[in-house]
């Protein structure tokens, strides 16, 4: 392979993985238009992506997210929940992006992909249960819209010019080790603030 095919194996692989953690549906929907419209073509492996039942599916389901996504606390749950499937969703995606290749580019792309997955579930549902400190609604709606157009855009980058993707998502990496500490500190903040409250509450109510 020449470098050309190299990065463009790499962004697809890294780049679905990635995307998988923040919103699976919206992953596996824009690939599988994009593949079965013809404006790109796909590895056999996920040919099944391009099925319209798949795509039908992923884009109810995505629907389904869009709503919850925007809703406080409740999101935080729906979350939760994917970590289950988002992360293991984004290995499979990166094993089947890795094309045929041999065994050993299928484990290290899907072990990549999980990881990546991980990463950007991680920082997704802990910047959500930060902002959800927060009673207003608005912080959640704009996190939503701008996961969704973050998913779609680096997807975009992606296919189109993989070594700024790469780029990029090596920022975003890095930058996510310090904002999950930052996320972290919040959140126990949040915690020992809701403690102290709720310890001074009862102790109100006793009459002491």
């Amino acid at each position: 392979m020449d470098m050309a095919e190299i990065s463009s194996l790499l962004a697809l692989t890294l780049g679905v993985g990635w995307a998988s953690g923040i919103n699976l549906y919206a992953t596996v929907f824009t690939l599988g238009l994009a593949g079965l419209t013809g404006y790109v073509e796909l590895p056999d492996q996920l040919d099944a992506i391009q099925n319209p039942w798949v795509l039908g599916t992923a884009g109810l389901m995505y629907l389904v997210e869009f709503i919850a996504d925007k809703i406080p606390a409740f999101d935080t749950v729906w979350d939760a929940i994917h970590t289950f499937i988002r992360v293991p969703a984004g290995a499979l995606m990166a094993l089947g992006a890795t094309g045929d290749h041999g065994l050993a580019v299928d484990m290290t792309g899907g072990l990549a992909g999980g990881i990546l997955a991980l990463n950007s579930h991680a920082t997704k549902m802990g910047s959500r249960a930060a902002i959800n400190t927060s009673p207003e609604p608005f912080s959640n709606w704009a996190a939503s819209i701008t996961e969704d157009i973050s998913v779609v855009g680096g997807l975009w980058l992606a296919l189109n010019h993989p070594w700024t993707f790469l780029g990029l998502l090596v920022l975003f990496v890095v930058l996510s080790v310090f904002l999950l500490r930052i996320i972290w500190s919040t959140l126990k903040a949040a915690i020992r603030k809701l403690r102290s409250r709720c310890g001074s509450d009862l102790a109100h109510s006793r009459g002491e």
